[in-house]
């Protein structure tokens, strides 16, 4: 298993809009085989930092993912949108597994 840690640099004007981006990547991560666990939008602290975490169960299949949605038309619109509104400034990944106990 394998979550993807996505943190995000917001345009913390266009708030809404990367609030839309993030419904539109949910189901779309579901569709495809992962679990996701959702977006997290500034409260308090930094206004321009947002967070996303889904889960896959291997790297491998993340890997899938990413390469199945640069071909599936809703992941290439959910693109475009961010694009267009630029409400996503940069976002970097980072790669966890969970230990239990």
């Amino acid at each position: 298993m394998i979550t993807c840690y996505l943190r995000y640099v917001i345009d913390p004007y266009k708030l809404e809009e990367f609030e839309r981006y993030g419904k539109l990547w949910i189901p779309l991560v579901e569709k495809m085989g992962g679990q996701h666990h959702g977006y997290f939008l500034p409260s308090e602290g930094a206004n321009n930092v947002a967070l996303a975490m889904f889960t896959f169960p291997s790297l491998a299949l993340y890997e899938e993912y990413r390469a199945k949605s640069l071909q599936d038309a809703d992941c290439l619109a959910a693109f475009k949108y961010a694009e267009d509104t630029r409400c996503i400034v940069s976002n970097e990944r980072s790669f966890f597994r969970p230990v239990f106990k």
